[in-house]
């Protein structure tokens, strides 16, 4: 089950970032033993630096988590009321966090905000598994997909989680 918690979703996507998955959670594991009453903005903002780098966190990812608290902190990131904006402008406030880009904020608002018409076309998963569905050799460029996501509005999350499961079948996956 995943953490309800909109900051520590974000946090620990920023962990995950870019790492094998057994690599990225055992980091996370350790980031998550610091802080004992929870993770919060205000607990990593007054976490030292020194403390987090030693649990395994990059410059970089050290960098963007703190920057995600001190933004969620001053307003900049308004997490309690951010369910009630539209995909869009939860993207344009996402992506003002260092190391949070388009493909981070989809991923929020598909699996946090359960937002039902998210097309992420910039997902590797998706477009290999839009081949995979379309008998196709070689997934589609990004641009390429996006007017492909266009006829199953309002529910092109839907489309991506079957490209995501045609590969996990391709795979032998369960």
């Amino acid at each position: 089950p995943r953490n309800p918690d909109r900051f520590v979703e974000l946090a620990e996507s920023i962990c995950y970032q870019q790492l094998a998955g057994r690599a990225a959670a055992a980091i996370w594991g350790r980031v998550v033993t610091l802080f004992p009453g929870g993770i919060t903005p205000e607990s990593v903002a007054a976490m030292p630096d020194e403390r987090l780098r030693a649990a395994g966190l990059s410059g970089a990812k050290l960098a963007s988590i703190k920057d995600l608290a001190a933004k969620v902190l001053d307003g900049t990131v308004p997490l309690d009321r951010i369910a009630r904006l539209t995909d869009a402008a939860v993207i344009e406030r996402l992506s003002v966090v260092r190391g949070i880009g388009n493909w981070t904020a989809e991923m929020f608002l598909i699996f946090t905000l359960r937002r039902l018409d998210v097309w992420p076309v910039d997902d590797y998963g998706v477009r290999a598994g839009w081949a995979l569905i379309k008998t196709r050799t070689e997934p589609p460029r990004p641009r390429d997909l996006e007017p492909e996501g266009d006829p199953f509005r309002p529910y092109r999350t839907v489309v991506a989680w079957y490209c995501w499961r045609a590969v996990h079948l391709s795979r032998g996956q369960p």
